[in-house]
């Protein structure tokens, strides 16, 4: 396929989300890139996208601000399995980057095509979705025109990504995380899988702006870690790269999630059989472990627990590492500045204003740090406070990856 180069004005990317908190605040602190293709890598056309021509911007580099450099290429045809609250979010934010390479075609949701209209329009977090969305018939939704098919089938083997051509399956059920599970969708015809959640086995794991420019195309499976992990990995690379973590722990104060009970109900795990909403539930967490997945120098030097918390979203992390350089906070909070303003713009924010969780809901960035918070102590053990969206950043992140598969498609 041809493909021709232009320069455009760098679009401004909407967001479709209700913000909750200060406009003030959210400006600050919610990290909101320019353009959807902010990403420092490579872009490529391809030949195998069987969808429309689309208009894609592609970044020239981080010196360039005011202008993209753009290719015509294909569109990568996705499809959502599971519509819960991350395939609900990814959709949004998905929508709100007009010159995406993805189309989302298809979702995969057992409550059919009235509850995944009203449940993506109506959010009791996000708010209104700022974008007409209806039921067509009863096997379609309308977002801003867009038709998008709605199948239902709890097996991935039976859906019919073969006939509609999918290139891409965003798996969101928390399910088929394997790579057995996420290989039935491969044998329903699909060509890949990104799992939104923690991988098992051997699947590789990315996190954008860790180990993302890395990917390798020639990977049918990959996993975009979990929201904690999206959050840690970023200033815990700034961290070992300045001053070498020698080892540490990390506690997540974790909003609940649907994993949890309302009401005390079975569970296999006692802790989260407890209600939700009125408890302060400890539980286990990889997301420490999973830093060392991205971050392979740090196997063997993490780990952490979480704390599920009575409210509904953001989430913060606590880390505490013991360095081998001595350091003073002032330089350390220099450091995660430094690198939010260069490599990790976009994905990392300092924010110095004395906020609360709901002052980051819908943050597009992976994780804010906290200054006024950071500690040190005998000048060789760190404290560092994060905050992150863990349904919208995350989100992000995913479509950045998604975006990453698109641009070195094979």
């Amino acid at each position: 396929m041809a493909s021709a180069t232009v320069y455009v004005a760098k679009p401004t990317v909407q967001v479709h989300c209700r913000l909750q908190a200060n406009a003030k605040g959210f400006a600050e602190l919610s990290g909101l890139r320019n353009s959807s293709a902010s990403l420092p890598f490579a872009r490529k056309t391809s030949d195998d996208f069987l969808s429309v021509i689309a208009f894609q911007t592609s970044a020239l580099g981080s010196n360039n601000r005011g202008y993209r450099k753009g290719v015509v290429q294909a569109k990568l045809k996705v499809a959502i399995n599971g519509f819960g609250r991350i395939g609900r979010n990814f959709l949004r934010c998905w929508h709100g980057r007009k010159d995406s390479p993805l189309e989302v075609i298809a979702i995969n949701d057992t409550g059919g095509v009235k509850q995944a209209s009203h449940l993506l329009k109506y959010d009791s977090t996000l708010g209104i979705f700022d974008a007409d969305v209806k039921p067509v018939g009863d096997d379609a939704i309308s977002v801003d025109g867009k038709v998008i098919k709605v199948v239902s089938d709890r097996n991935p083997v039976n859906l019919p990504w073969k006939d509609l051509g999918i290139d891409l399956v965003i798996e969101g059920t928390g399910v088929f995380v394997d790579r057995d599970g996420a290989g039935k969708h491969i044998q329903a015809g699909a060509r890949k899988v990104l799992i939104t959640a923690p991988g098992k086995g051997d699947i590789p794991t990315y996190v954008v702006g860790v180990n993302a420019d890395a990917y390798s195309p020639d990977e049918p499976i990959i996993s975009n870690a979990s929201c904690t992990t999206n959050c840690l990995a970023p200033f815990v690379k700034v961290l070992d790269q300045k001053f070498g973590i020698i080892k540490g722990t990390m506690t997540t104060t974790h909003s609940y999630t649907g994993d949890q009970r309302l009401l005390d109900a079975s569970h296999r795990d006692l802790r989260r059989a407890r209600a939700a909403a009125l408890n302060i539930v400890p539980t286990s967490t990889g997301a420490a472990k999973a830093v060392a997945l991205v971050l392979p120098t740090l196997k063997g030097k993490l780990n952490g627990i979480a704390l599920r918390v009575p409210t509904p979203n953001v989430s913060v992390v606590d880390l505490v590492v013991q360095v081998s350089k001595k350091t003073f906070a002032e330089e350390v909070n220099a450091a995660f500045r430094e690198s939010a303003e260069k490599e990790l713009n976009g994905i990392l924010s300092v924010c110095d204003e004395p906020l609360v969780s709901v002052d980051f809901r819908c943050s597009d960035v992976s994780s804010t740090v906290d200054a006024s918070l950071t500690m040190v102590m005998g000048d060789d053990l760190v404290k560092v406070i994060a905050w992150y969206d863990n349904e919208w950043g995350y989100s992000q992140r995913v479509v950045d990856l998604a975006d990453i598969v698109a641009n070195n498609w094979k």
